[in-house]
């Protein structure tokens, strides 16, 4: 009440002063004095994460928002006071390690501001704070120490007790000169500050890791929902379902230091297009009743935070539950799994390379996609086997699998072979930019053409026949814009046919589970991405289209589903098998509308590893700036004043007793 009192006052004064000007001004209410007052700063913060052993990830250091003066970061500087570091991209990497080894200067670190801008991606020769092997302790392998991301500097899984933000590329040219002034104005009796509004509520509460913070209930499991489908639709209440499973798999969660800015165009966005634009050529091929083989497509979400996504889909397997009903572990034949292929491009020819586990079922999917280059040979496709050297498959969902049974036959396509081709491995910088849409294209052609060279099973296919499944170029390049790109984002004419979508800005970080997991769970419990996969995977994988009609209470006999139903509440019945599967850490149960950390179990060697990861609450996130007056100087107003004020007071009592002494002599 007090503070909008003063506002009031200040904006009264305001007006007072202006309108004896004769000047005109819009503010006319205590908003439009605050706005003027403060700046608000666009950018994407760094958030805390928690596992079973500890926290990564940034926080105010306690329960107050923090204030800081603004300062430009250069190698040799020293901090006196806490201070808001203005942090070029080039810096960064250099700035993290003094904060790891100079705890004097760590202690003046108040805030982190990262600069953006269009042209930093041409400068940096690479920049990924992941680790050099991320997530070794899931390979199925003993060498943990091979790099297969080189470049990784791991900054992005230590604690930091300052708040991070990455800056839009307007709130950046603001801010350098901002810093500039301060710079300039040195020993000025004003200052500009920002102001980090980061507090966790991990923090505030000291819940420090996963178990005691979902005990306070201060923070939620990471997770979400995968999706898959199969083609043609799987009917359950045949009794021959023992058709060979050739299971085709992709990624479509993305990590990065800043929270919202998860993109990650090459790794792994590039191979969840691959795989929906394969669905959609697979789609137009007459005669997929007729496979000797079951084509089954899916799309896991959380594997860049322990394999959440591909590990609950091998529990719930094993569990035979309703979100994998008509799926038998048993029967799978194949696992191919689409990594990254946004970086295939090299001199105009597009080069992949198959990564396997050595068995009878990889040798035969390679004999394939051998096949199926040489139907695209005029396309300039290629694809070879993986270097001998690595030590084995490179980090992907087929770890989990590996672990879970390591006879599994199983393949990785990627676009790199002993090491990452994207130099900006889980980064913000993992744009549309960093990736090629031929490359996606020619990916996309590769497995469309293997898979259905493996599910017909016919060695004598010509590769005139194979040259009868296209992929649509103009679908991919529809699909980058969607899934990488805020303009138009996912209000793009392709997603807006299945779904109200909540945001435009894509961003392909896991989040946090909401509510009790389920396998039919409400829209308002899954995110953009998830939704638009499953309504897209529906439709086609959908069997006939041509008896597609409107949704009602019937439609879920007989294998219906109800697409495009967010946009009218009515949607379409078609006949398709794809459900959601949760996607959620094994060691996790939600009991009584709280999540319990199950012990380990010595039976499930990945749970014996799982970290269990989880995101603090929070109330607001924020970031402003405005100028202060120095302390000092405030003190020196203070004492002026108190010096005209003893002045004057002297001033007035000589006076009255001159004037009393006259008046008596008159």
């Amino acid at each position: 009440m007090a503070i909008r009192i003063f506002f009031l006052i200040l904006l009264f004064n305001f007006r007072f002063r202006s309108s004896l000007s004769g000047q005109t001004n819009s503010m006319e209410s205590v908003p439009d004095l605050q706005k003027s007052m403060y700046m608000a700063v666009d950018g994407y913060p760094c958030v805390r994460l928690a596992n079973l052993s500890g926290e990564i990830g940034c926080s105010n250091p306690g329960r107050d928002k923090v204030v800081a003066p603004i300062i430009k970061y250069k190698n040799n500087i020293e901090l006196a006071q806490p201070s808001a570091i203005l942090l070029s991209m080039d810096d960064v990497q250099g700035f993290f390690s003094r904060i790891s080894n100079d705890s004097s200067f760590a202690r003046n670190v108040g805030g982190v501001l990262v600069e953006s801008g269009i042209e930093i991606q041409h400068k940096l020769k690479g920049f990924s704070p992941a680790q050099k092997f991320p997530q070794a302790e899931f390979a199925p392998y003993l060498n943990k120490t091979y790099e297969w991301n080189p470049i990784g500097s791991g900054i992005m899984w230590k604690s930091y007790n300052f708040p991070v933000f990455l800056l839009s590329e307007s709130s950046t040219s603001a801010l350098q000169e901002i810093a500039m002034k301060n710079e300039k104005a040195e020993k000025a009796y004003t200052t500009n500050v920002a102001e980090f509004d980061v507090v966790m509520q991990t923090t505030k509460v000291g819940t420090h890791d996963s178990e005691s913070c979902l005990t306070e209930e201060t923070c939620l499991p990471l997770g979400g929902y995968s999706v898959w489908s199969a083609v043609p639709p799987i009917n359950n209440s045949s009794s021959n379902q023992s058709k060979p499973i050739i299971l085709t798999v992709a990624s479509m969660d993305a990590a990065s230091f800043f929270r919202d800015k998860s993109l990650g165009a090459d790794s792994p966005i590039s191979g969840v297009i691959s795989l929906l634009a394969a669905v959609d050529a697979l789609s137009h091929v007459d005669g997929l009743d007729e496979l000797n083989k079951q084509l089954v497509f899916l799309v896991f979400t959380g594997e860049s935070w322990g394999y959440l996504g591909s590990r609950r889909f091998l529990l719930e397997l094993d569990q035979q539950s309703y979100a994998v009903h008509g799926l038998n572990s048993t029967v799978i034949q194949l696992v191919m799994e689409i990594g990254s292929t946004g970086k295939g491009l090299n001199q105009g020819n597009k080069n992949f390379f198959a990564h396997t586990k050595v068995s009878s079922g990889a040798n035969e999917a390679f004999d394939a996609l051998k096949l199926a280059q040489e139907s695209l040979k005029s396309e300039g496709v290629t694809v070879s086997n993986a270097s001998s050297s690595n030590p084995g498959i490179p980090p992907s969902s087929l770890m989990a699998f590996l672990r879970k049974n390591s006879s599994t036959s199983g393949i990785v396509l990627e676009d790199f072979d002993t090491v990452f081709a994207n130099k900006f491995y889980h980064s913000h910088l993992d744009d549309s930019a960093n990736i090629n849409s031929s490359s996606i294209v020619a990916a996309a052609s590769l497995v469309a053409r293997t898979l259905y060279v493996l599910a017909s099973d016919k060695k004598d296919l010509t590769s005139s026949a194979l040259r009868a499944i296209n992929v649509n170029a103009s679908l991919v390049e529809e699909l980058i814009n969607c899934m990488l790109k805020c303009n138009p984002g996912l209000s793009c004419e392709l997603v807006s046919s299945y779904i109200a979508s909540i945001n435009t800005c894509p961003s392909h970080y896991v989040g946090v589970v909401l509510g009790e997991p389920s396998s039919t769970p409400s829209p308002n419990q899954v995110d953009d991405v998830s939704r638009f996969v499953w309504n897209f995977l529906a439709d086609r994988t959908s069997t006939p289209k041509s008896t597609t009609s409107v949704c009602s209470e019937d439609c879920g006999k007989n294998g219906g589903l109800c697409i495009r139903a967010e946009l009218d509440g009515k949607g379409v019945c078609v006949i398709s098998t794809t459900r959601y599967v949760p996607a959620y850490s094994t060691r996790l149960k939600f009991d009584s509308g709280t999540w319990k950390v199950l012990p380990p179990n010595s039976s499930d060697p990945m749970g014996m590893l799982d970290p269990v990861w989880t995101e603090s609450n929070w109330n607001t996130i924020g970031l402003r700036v405005y100028t202060i007056q120095d302390a000092a100087y405030d003190r020196l107003v203070l004492l002026g004043g108190i010096t005209v004020t003893v002045f004057a007071y002297l001033a007035i009592v000589l006076t009255r007793a001159y004037i009393t002494k006259a008046l008596k002599q008159d």
